[in-house]
């Protein structure tokens, strides 16, 4: 009688511990208690492409919004480099009006051509493959940046540009352009002024765009706050993915 309790004690102690072991494993697996659920390679891709379309989607916001170009020092749209020899000219003959009001103009047709920037970006994410999410989670902290810088500037430039190219031919300042320029290269011994003023403003829009992609980026990568879903938080957050990036 003994030898029997003694057995179905050490079945129960046997069955308590192999239980408290399947806890265990799931405490450990589900995250609580400090540790992590293993991540698919689905649910990484899926992590990487909402931090995708999370930031392009803000980074365009930014901006098309009004003053997202003019207001912002980082991506001011300024009087091209290579004729401000014409910038200066004019604002000393008494025209500095004139001037200001065709910088405007450039920083707001960036603004309103970077409104068609969001499904371009929406589409190179969904055109993602499971190799480019991982070199983008392990590459630096622009790796998406530049990942849309492959994918997407040939489109982004294509349909910046009639937009802008519309918005300075509807000015006053940018009709007069080609003629102040030929009327300034006119001037003996002055270097030529050749600018392509479409081309320059759509440029330098897209550049902007991108820089507030980076930021964006950066910020989704180092401050949890920013991971605004659970995949995010979990895909940057994961610290086995941390240590290979």
């Amino acid at each position: 009688m003994k030898s029997v309790k003694l057995a179905g004690l050490l079945v129960t102690a046997l069955f308590v511990l192999s239980a408290c072991a399947e806890l265990q494993q799931f405490v450990e697996q589900s995250g609580i208690g400090g540790g992590e659920l293993p991540l698919s390679e689905a649910e990484v891709v899926s992590g990487l492409k909402d931090a995708l379309e999370v930031g392009a989607a803000r980074a365009a916001g930014t901006a098309s919004a009004q003053g997202g170009y003019l207001d912002n020092q980082l991506l001011f749209i300024a009087f091209p480099q290579e004729a401000r020899r014409v910038e200066n000219t004019l604002r000393d003959l008494g025209f500095g009006g004139l001037v200001d009001d065709f910088v405007t103009t450039l920083n707001r047709s960036a603004e309103e051509a970077a409104r068609s920037a969001a499904p371009v970006f929406r589409q190179a994410v969904q055109q993602m493959t499971i190799q480019d999410g991982f070199e983008i989670l392990r590459g630096p902290d622009n790796a998406a940046t530049e990942y849309f810088r492959r994918t997407t500037t040939a489109e982004l430039h294509n349909l910046f540009r009639p937009v802008i190219a519309q918005a300075l031919d509807n000015t006053l300042a940018t009709r007069y352009w080609n003629d102040i320029v030929q009327q300034y290269n006119r001037i003996p011994f002055v270097q030529p002024v050749t600018t392509d003023l479409t081309a320059y403003t759509t440029q330098r829009a897209t550049d902007g765009l991108f820089l507030l992609l980076e930021q964006e980026e950066k910020a989704i990568r180092q401050d949890p706050v920013k991971r605004t879903t659970d995949i995010l938080r979990r895909v940057f957050g994961h610290s086995s993915l941390q240590a290979a990036s």
